[in-house]
């Protein structure tokens, strides 16, 4: 009997791991700065791939493919649309919704009885001050068919495989109708031995069929682990004297919704610095500071265009400092901090 007992435990606790990990993916229905937005989100580690609908009927939209990532620890969702991939006005011409790409910042929430919404703020994309609102509720079936149906419908045996959602996000380009060309080779992916034998076949537009086989789902790493794992980098050695030290950072590159974490002498100081054109400013005491320190940056996404690049400046007194940090998956960038000897 205790073992029956322990046994239901551990299965219910396997659903639970297993049903939070789903829970921003799926069909999202609602509005995004006043307009009709019907979004399907989908987790691919702690990055967001999906696709946004800006609509007024089901046959007057427009689809974007969207970017983004997710926090599972604070339960943030970050996402933009990335490029306008297909209008449609019907027998009218196509008004307001959807004209411009807008970026989204929305917690994630279940108020109980089964409720998630997403509720935040939005703006043009790079924007700093993002001025409307975001309301979505997710839903179990929307008014649009995609591609990413069936990742959605299989999201628990096999279809939150990165290989699949990589595979289908490399179909979204500019907006054409959909052409029919000679099948290429299956790609083969995985999903747990648990399936039935019997798994469907999905073909895309311009895609190989997609080939469905056991594999394990990738675990979502906290900011602690990644900072851990990875391996770190020494990118630049900075003198230090005086009361303090002050660092900004900026996207090196085009912005492209980098986000960060600082780690100071293996300690967490700050964490979901999104980079962008204008800086992010922190000051350190010098005073509190050993003779040696290491501030690490650990990645939190790649952004749209990887790897996460990060252009600091250091202002010591009156001397000023640069450097380029780089980050990805595998590494970190390090700036090691040395007191001068008087």
């Amino acid at each position: 009997m205790k073992g029956f007992v322990l046994a239901s435990l551990v299965v219910l606790m396997l659903i639970s791991i297993t049903s939070h990990s789903q829970m921003i993916t799926g069909v999202w229905k609602g509005k995004i700065n006043r307009q009709k937005v019907e979004m399907k989100i989908i987790q691919n580690g702690d990055s967001l791939a999906g696709t946004s609908y800006y609509y007024e009927s089901p046959n007057n939209y427009r689809r974007y493919n969207i970017k983004g990532y997710f926090d599972a620890q604070t339960n943030e969702a970050v996402w933009w649309d990335d490029q306008l991939i297909e209008e449609r006005s019907g027998s009218v011409t196509l008004s307001t919704p959807g004209k411009m790409p807008l970026l989204s910042r929305a917690d994630f929430n279940c108020p109980g009885g089964g409720k998630m919404m997403l509720d935040g703020k939005s703006g043009k994309v790079y924007e700093e001050d993002l001025k409307g609102d975001v309301h979505l509720d997710k839903i179990r079936e929307g008014t649009f068919e995609d591609e990413w149906d069936f990742v959605i419908d299989n999201y628990l045996v096999g279809g939150n495989d990165p290989d699949i959602i990589d595979s289908i996000a490399t179909l979204h380009t500019t907006s054409a109708p959909p052409v029919e060309e000679e099948a290429k080779a299956p790609v083969v992916v995985t999903i747990p031995t648990e399936t039935p034998k019997e798994v469907p076949t999905v073909v895309v537009p311009k895609a190989a069929p997609v080939i469905v086989k056991p594999l394990e789902a990738v675990p979502i790493q906290s900011i602690e682990e990644k900072f851990t794992t990875r391996k770190k980098v020494l990118t630049k050695e900075i003198p230090i004297d005086g009361d303090s030290i002050e660092l900004r950072f900026y996207d090196n590159a085009e912005i492209d919704g980098d986000s960060i974490s600082l780690f100071l002498n293996d300690r967490l100081i700050f964490t979901h610095i999104r980079l962008t054109g204008s800086s992010y400013t922190i000051k350190l005491a010098v005073t509190e500071l050993r003779d040696t320190n290491e501030l690490i940056m650990v990645a939190e996404n790649l952004g749209s265009i990887p790897p996460n690049t990060s252009y600091m400046v250091a202002l010591v007194g009156d001397k000023r400092y640069e450097s380029r940090l780089e980050s990805t998956e595998g590494s970190s960038a390090m700036v090691r901090f040395v007191k001068r000897v008087r």
